[in-house]
């Protein structure tokens, strides 16, 4: 396995600059100016690129072309141009042993408007061109930037195959503590926080459905938090039980109600996955094989968060049945 290792302290600390970058933006501008629209997406970036999200990429490009000075990197990140960066300028892309994927600012919706922390993405892979994926990752870092009223930050990552490493950052003081965070061990959703992701309109009442028919029977509720790195986050945290988010199963209800594709999780989004396997926390698609995707900015990717292995063995069945019944699941081959 190729070792990144060399990689990891000027990741975080470059991670730590966006935090801080985006943190004085918000400080210093209103909401409407960071809400602005800079870009609808249609360039191969990714998703609807606002103001505040340029601040976390020119940040992230500055950041990487001093790291790649003394090593070439290819850059994949959200608001980039889809076939990616290669830093130094003037290098190729064959030259590169990393190939990095990054949303820089994850969770741009809730963090322009002060409502919730975004996060800062880094999955590292060895660079296999177009054919790396989210499964060759050999390290991951995930950073929350805070709101402006919040004085701390956690921080995360992991090495393949060493465990995920955390601490936390006081805005205030400076000072940084190690930071343990363990998922639910429970085994049932029961008075616990599970959520069927519906974050857009143009098929929440088939999404609604599923989650009423798989997670009805029990009392839990529910957390829509924008940010698949903080859906991530509260799983391995414990606060959160099951995410389930299958927008991209739903494409064809809306093509059916003669909608545009509706906005769904992108292999950047989940480019910090490692960390939560390794912590843990039990990451599938809807057919139950491991979450997996192209490093591209396209591809829709739906995944479902389990706290754990028995959790996974209770609910995943059910939830398959429900995908099943409306269509959206081809049946087991053989049945």
């Amino acid at each position: 396995m190729a070792d990144a290792a060399h990689l990891l302290e000027p990741i975080l600390a470059l991670h730590e600059r966006i935090r801080d970058a985006v943190v004085d933006a918000c400080t210093e501008q209103a909401s409407e100016q960071l809400a602005a629209v800079a870009s609808d997406g249609g360039g191969g970036g990714g998703d609807t690129i606002y103001a505040i999200d340029r601040v976390g990429e020119e940040t992230l490009v500055q950041g990487l072309t001093d790291l790649a000075r003394t090593e070439p990197l290819c850059l994949i990140a959200e608001g980039l141009p889809g076939h990616g960066l290669v830093l130094p300028r003037g290098a190729r892309e064959q030259d590169c042993r990393w190939r990095l994927l990054v949303d820089p600012i994850d969770g741009t919706r809730g963090l322009m408007y002060q409502k919730r922390s975004a996060w800062i993405l880094t999955g590292i892979a060895p660079n296999r061109g177009s054919d790396t994926r989210l499964r060759d990752v050999v390290l991951a870092v995930q950073t929350e930037i805070p709101l402006v009223k919040q004085h701390l930050s956690d921080q995360l990552w992991v090495q393949r195959g060493r465990g995920m490493e955390a601490r936390r950052f006081n805005r205030l003081s400076g000072a940084q503590e190690r930071l343990t965070l363990q998922a639910s061990r429970a085994d049932t959703i029961a008075h616990g926080f599970a959520t069927v992701v519906r974050f857009f309109p143009g098929a929440r009442d088939t999404l609604g459905g599923i989650d009423d028919e798989v997670l009805g029977r029990v009392a839990c509720f529910e957390d829509q938090y924008a940010s698949t790195g903080g859906e991530l986050y509260e799983l391995m945290a414990g606060h959160d039980r099951l995410v389930a988010d299958l927008r991209p199963l739903v494409q064809s209800v809306r093509a059916a109600r003669g909608l545009p594709p509706g906005m769904c999780c992108h292999p950047y989004d989940l480019c910090t996955a490692l960390i939560a396997e390794e912590s843990g926390v039990v990451l599938r698609d809807p057919g139950g094989a491991p979450v997996d995707a192209p490093f591209d900015l396209a591809a829709d990717v739906a995944w479902v968060g389990y706290a754990n292995e028995r959790l996974r063995a209770v609910v995943e069945p059910v939830l398959q049945a429900a995908l099943r019944r409306r269509g959206l699941l081809p049946s087991p081959s053989g049945q």
